[in-house]
């Protein structure tokens, strides 16, 4: 990596080698007022963390994709090469976009309750990571997995819900380009809730395919709201992810957006679809 910086980016760069979690955050923090653009190489979870600590800056962040599914780098339009990602940070556009908290925590891309933040946590243990392995552990589990119930207030309107998962998208994917929320904008001010509601096991494939082909909001068995203040309750703690990171949290979640709190460096073709 470092003679491939040293090779396409035009800049003076310093390269720093994280060292354990969180380590990326403090690095980042650390930047700010002392470099123009900070550089996450890595997933969404790496962004996560030096996103965490650039928000509300004037800092910029860079990234070049390293990660399993890459979610916003790819709605970013960031190439998914680590040459021509390189290359991107000295003729990329900057965007201001949102960002958002689950209980004070901060995400960027996507945070969800359910099937997908189970599977985040069984993903982490595993040997193997890489949209194969995410894929083969989704079918391994889904099976077993049981719908629960989740009371959800947004902006004021209650919907309760007995729901296969709930996603709160700022961006429209996952990542891999499974798109869960296909209209998401990361620069509306507004999350998407995703209620994917509980289906027949034969419907399974029907709705992956409708990821990957941008149709998942036309199926009958997803919901999607938009807002900006949104509580989920549920009966119990239980397992959460932020950009993919799993984590355990509380019964309460309470997920607010933060409107144009990120400067970050995306791809020269995102305005053209944005």
């Amino acid at each position: 990596m470092p003679d491939l910086v040293n090779s396409h980016f035009k800049g003076d760069a310093t390269i720093v080698f994280t060292e354990g979690v969180s380590h990326a955050h403090e690095v980042a923090a650390q930047a700010i007022g002392q470099y123009d653009m900070v550089v996450a190489v890595g997933g969404d979870g790496t962004i996560n963390e030096v996103a965490s600590a650039l928000v509300g800056s004037e800092t910029i962040l860079g990234v070049v994709p390293c990660g399993s599914g890459n979610g916003l780098s790819r709605f970013l339009q960031i190439p998914m090469d680590i040459e021509e990602a390189i290359k991107n940070l000295n003729t990329g556009d900057v965007a201001v976009i949102d960002s958002a908290q689950a209980n004070g925590k901060p995400f960027f891309n996507m945070a969800g309750m359910g099937f997908d933040a189970h599977i985040s946590e069984v993903f982490s243990h595993g040997k193997h990571r890489g949209f194969i392995s995410y894929i083969k552990s989704s079918l391994l589990e889904v099976i077993n997995y049981k719908p629960q119930d989740y009371h959800i207030e947004i902006d004021g309107q209650i919907y309760d819900r007995r729901a296969f998962m709930v996603s709160f998208a700022n961006s429209s994917q996952y990542g891999n380009n499974a798109h869960v929320s296909p209209q998401a904008s990361v620069q509306d001010g507004l999350l998407d809730v995703c209620i994917i509601k509980p289906f027949p096991l034969y419907s399974f494939a029907g709705l992956v395919i409708r990821m990957f082909n941008k149709t998942a909001n036309k199926s009958r068995f997803v919901e999607i709201i938009n807002g900006k203040h949104i509580t989920v309750k549920r009966k119990t703690q239980g397992p959460m992810h932020l950009d993919g990171e799993p984590e355990i949290a509380e019964a309460n979640v309470k997920i607010d957006v933060l409107p144009a709190s990120l400067n970050i460096l995306v791809g020269n073709d995102f305005n053209k679809v944005a």
